[in-house]
């Protein structure tokens, strides 16, 4: 908006600074300034006025007001006391009725009888040009020089024209009105509208236009002049309907303070008896159902001093807020109350208060200081922390990290044969695809699986999220891991387990063992539980051929799961030390036919039993089936290492202990040593 210099300094007691160097104090303290220009003999400011101040700062005593308070000068109120004439009264001249409180929360209106209509005087024509505002007549242009000086809008009817009774109501549906443009446009109007209206139809839109009908010619010799108060919304909207923006209407949007319409009304009777004569009728129209009365916000000054990171004294608090219109009570040693102004809407707290405070005094003046405060470092998080290390380890590996959405349908429920007892159905799914929480990571990364084998012969994927298991909601967070390789055979499976003791081991679990295990989602007698520490913390295996077969992946799929709470319970950063054992091992194979479905762990008990402390290790490395196996049969092949902590084992030791082995097997009838 923009401001005439000459303008700001009629009210402001003291010296002002030139245009340039006052629009910079301004754009320390209050505002951004746009430009300032010289036009003719003044100066012009265009000032931007956030909507946070629109209400007290969209005119020329809003922004006097901050200088005066910036610059610790004293403000000059215009004179607003006009003379009335008690032979008229208004009660007999006018009179107005608001259909909706809502809509037009104060109404106020005056009554001047007898005036002069002319051209203004050629100081009022230049000010108003050079702020933009084009003259008409001093009637129009009184209405307006008081707008920008106060920021309350009016307008003034010819009350001939109007009649003895106004009515502040909506629109009715297709009535129509000629405003005040040189275009003389008329505006179709509904509803939603609110209208200034006399007994027979619309004479302005509210708070945006008024009518041609009821407008001041040279023929005028009594005038209404309204000062209303009327719903932002309401303005906008129909602003934006009827694409009319004015001067008016910008302000009304912003909202305006209604108790601002008392010194409006006074002070533009005032300026029209001088600048157009008329007689003044006693009283005033004021529709005021609901009376806005001024907030108290109590503040401790200390609190102020503490917040902005200097002291500052109650008797500085108490000057600076004064200045600024609020009036300061006292309310103890380091306390104010304080009554905010109807039209500051945008301070509630006592932190506003203290934000004036700052930017008064200048945030520019307060000094840097290091904050007081002992800095700790956050306790660490475990589930974090580990969380960090497996993923490292799986990078390593070659595996690449899903994140996948946390939902399943119906479709993909029924392929993996899970139970819908067991699943936690969304009441509201965005789609079908989201029906249901997933009750493990598979789900996804199978999905990831046949989509990346269009492209790739090898994929790698791992996962850590939530899965959500039966309708308790139960949540844990697990970490699945899948490994494919095109045209991979039989050693899928061992390649991965080599991948689960590497990442295991790597966050510390180094009793690691197996189990036979099972389930819908997993290939029959290719599958294995993963215990450590006498507990089960996920399985390893081939992804079920059924399941693949329907999701349409002709690959084999080798998977593993881990819980990962139970992983980070385990979890060891302190490892023990073991001594580098510097005698040789000796490396000895041994294959074993059983019965399809034997347990392998009872096979690996036995060898770790009669070996006794010399058998190191015992890794299964091959499961065969087909020729020269019998059917039913299979054909389990170990690694056994031989190794003695304190010597050199000879070949005799080796062998006696081998044939030991061999010979507990053989007591199962059903399994025969391959030799």
């Amino acid at each position: 908006m923009k401001f005439s210099y000459n303008w700001l300094k009629e009210y402001i007691d003291g010296k002002l600074p030139d245009a340039k160097k006052l629009g910079e104090v301004l754009m320390f303290h209050s505002f951004e300034l746009e430009s300032v220009e010289k036009i003719g003999k003044d100066w012009v400011l265009d000032i931007d006025v956030l909507p946070n101040r629109a209400h007290d700062c969209l005119s020329h005593i809003g922004i006097a007001r901050e200088i005066v308070a910036i610059l610790g000068l004293k403000l000059k109120m215009p004179l607003a006391n006009p003379k009335e004439d008690k032979n008229l009264k208004i009660r007999d001249l006018i009179r107005a009725e608001v259909e909706e409180a809502d809509d037009c929360p104060r109404y106020g209106a005056i009554y001047l009888k007898d005036i002069q209509v002319k051209d203004s005087p050629a100081w009022l024509k230049e000010r108003l040009k050079a702020l933009g505002l084009q003259p008409i007549n001093n009637i129009v242009d009184a209405t307006n020089y008081i707008m920008l000086e106060t920021g309350q809008p009016l307008h003034a009817f010819d009350a001939d024209k109007i009649g003895k009774q106004i009515f502040i109501r909506r629109a009715g549906r297709g009535e129509d009105i000629k405003t005040l443009d040189k275009d003389k446009k008329a505006f179709v109007l509904d509803e939603s509208m609110l209208v200034i209206a006399d007994l027979r139809k619309p004479v302005a839109i509210a708070g945006i236009k008024g009518g041609e009908e009821t407008g001041i010619d040279k023929n005028t010799k009594n005038i209404v002049v309204e000062a209303a108060n009327f719903n932002p919304i309401l303005i906008r909207k129909t602003s934006q309907k009827l694409k009319l923006k004015t001067d008016a209407s910008w302000r009304f949007e912003n909202g305006i303070d209604p108790n601002l319409i008392d010194f409006s009304l006074n002070r533009i009777a005032y300026f029209l008896q001088k600048v157009a004569g008329g007689k003044l009728a006693c009283g005033k129209v004021d529709i005021y159902p609901k009376k806005v009365l001024p907030k108290k916000i109590k503040l401790e000054t200390e609190y102020a001093g503490r917040l902005l990171g200097f002291e500052i004294s109650k008797v500085q608090c108490v000057k600076i807020l004064s200045s600024l219109g609020f009036i300061c009570n006292d309310a103890g040693p380091k306390h104010i109350l304080v009554e905010c102004p109807s039209g500051r809407i945008d301070v509630v707290l006592p932190e506003d208060l203290v934000e004036e405070i700052g930017r008064i005094v200048g945030y520019q003046s307060i000094q840097s200081v290091f904050p007081r405060v002992a800095i700790a470092p956050p306790k660490r998080n475990d589930e974090f922390f580990w969380q960090d290390n497996a993923k490292k380890t799986m990078q390593e590996l070659g595996f690449c990290e899903a994140y996948n959405y946390s939902f399943i349908g119906e479709k993909e429920r029924e392929n993996f044969k899970w139970p819908t007892k067991d699943l936690f159905e969304i009441e509201n799914p965005i789609s079908s695809l989201n029906k249901f929480l997933r009750p493990s990571l598979s789900f996804g990364l199978i999905r990831n699986v046949k989509d990346n084998l269009k492209n790739f012969d090898e994929v790698k994927l791992f996962e850590i999220g939530s899965v959500f298991q039966n309708k308790k909601i139960k949540e844990k967070k697990m970490m699945t891991g899948v490994f494919v390789k095109k045209g991979k055979k039989n050693d899928g499976f061992f390649e991965l387990k080599g991948i689960v003791e590497q990442l295991l081991n790597d966050i510390g679990i180094m009793d690691i063992w197996y189990d036979d295990g099972g389930g819908a989602l997993w290939q029959e007698f290719h599958t294995a539980e993963i215990k450590t520490a006498g507990k089960e913390v996920g399985f390893l295996g081939e992804v079920s051929f059924q399941l693949l077969e329907l999701l349409g992946i002709k690959e084999r799929i080798f998977m593993f799961e881990l819980d990962f709470d139970k992983v980070v319970k385990l979890a060891n950063e302190d490892l023990g030390y073991e001594p580098i054992v510097f005698h040789p091992s000796v490396f000895r194979d041994l294959a074993v036919v059983v019965p399809s479905g034997t347990k392998t762990a009872d096979i690996l008990n036995i060898i770790s039993a009669v070996g006794g402390k010399i058998v190191k290790d015992v890794d299964l490395f091959d499961v065969y089936t087909g020729v020269e196996i019998s059917e039913g049969k299979e054909n389990l092949a170990f690694h056994i290492i031989y190794q003695d902590e304190n010597k050199t084992l000879n070949s005799k030791e080796v062998d006696e202990a081998h044939k030991k082995i061999i010979k507990a097997l053989e007591e199962n009838p059903e399994w025969e040593i391959r030799k």
